[in-house]
């Protein structure tokens, strides 16, 4: 079944206790990004105070006791788009409550090969999110079969990542 619209916003809507994300991918190409990311490669930083509707939900559900989180998975040299999320996104996703973790594989095997990007709610709903090889998304597909796979992907994701903050030296 693929999600779109209200169907995906209900995913988030009715989570219990967390929301969790694993991401593969160096690039993930969002037509809604594009001026950020201009202003990104010319030079500009995001502001301080910045703040995002995104955020606004993370704050709020991390008031009511539920848990937002992900595990981005890289290599370095980060691509533009990578030093562009971490600067323009990540930075700011933390003061608001998202616990975001770097599993960087540069010098060490991959314990995740070939697992897709996915969001997993409550440990018991997975939704593929699937992307053409230039990073953009073709569709969000729920998992139709056991979850448990899932759930031992992101324990081995959070086990082997360390916090963004320490990743990027603060």
């Amino acid at each position: 079944m693929l999600l779109a619209g209200e169907e995906w916003n209900r995913c988030f809507d009715f989570m219990r206790s967390e929301a969790w994300r694993l991401e593969t991918l160096p690039v993930y190409t969002m037509p809604q990004e594009v001026e950020k990311m201009d202003r990104f490669l010319a030079g500009e930083k995001s502001p301080d105070d910045y703040w995002s509707s995104w955020m606004s939900e993370v704050r709020g559900w991390s008031e009511g006791g539920k848990r937002v989180g992900r595990v981005h998975i890289v290599t370095r040299p980060l691509s533009e788009y990578l030093r562009f999320e971490f600067e323009y996104y990540y930075r700011h996703h933390i003061k608001a409550g998202e616990d975001i973790r770097i599993l960087d594989v540069t010098e060490r095997e991959n314990p995740l090969p070939g697992v897709p990007d996915f969001w997993m709610f409550d440990r018991s709903k997975v939704v593929l999110m699937n992307y053409r090889p230039d990073g953009t998304q073709i569709s969000r597909e729920l998992h139709d079969g056991d979850v448990g796979r899932f759930v031992e992907y992101q324990r081995i994701a959070v086990s082997e990542s360390v916090p963004f903050l320490e990743y990027t030296g603060g």
